[in-house]
């Protein structure tokens, strides 16, 4: 597996950001999510539940689809997931399922978010079946998202 650096996650991050902008062009919520895989970015994701009319268009689930669809898999072990904002509970769910390690966010999301709610799913380890939770970490960039 390909080391990351500090350098990369900063510039996964801004790749996110861009996708943000691109979401919030579009009169959606600016959130962008991406997918890396062995340093390389195999999915990515906007938020896009107004245009869809569908609340599961979240940048996560989008960047997930387009992540399994690469690989021809569900199986995310040796991932990692970028986002602007944490994973909401739903969005954590399918994290969970798709058994995604690592989660490098820059905002937390409150009362609606994966770790920071009173639902923490991302860190959860009643569900044996999900194994252990993934590492989440808050801060990269995370001035320049709160300007979004």
């Amino acid at each position: 597996m390909t080391k990351i650096t500090s350098a990369d996650h900063e510039h996964f991050m801004r790749r996110c950001i861009e996708l943000a902008r691109i979401a919030k062009s579009h009169g959606e919520s600016p959130v962008g999510s991406v997918i890396v895989r062995n340093g390389e970015i195999i999915g990515e994701g906007i938020e896009g539940g107004k245009a869809n009319l569908d609340i599961t268009f979240h940048a996560e689930i989008e960047a997930i689809r387009h992540a399994s669809q690469f690989l021809q898999s569900q199986d995310l072990s040796d991932c990692i997931l970028y986002t602007t904002h944490e994973p909401c509970i739903m969005c954590s769910y399918m994290i969970r399922h798709t058994k995604i390690t690592t989660i490098f966010s820059a905002l937390s999301s409150g009362e609606y978010g994966g770790a920071s709610s009173n639902y923490p799913l991302l860190l959860d380890t009643t569900i044996h079946k999900w194994g252990n939770p993934p590492k989440v970490v808050f801060g990269i960039l995370e001035e320049e998202c709160k300007k979004l």
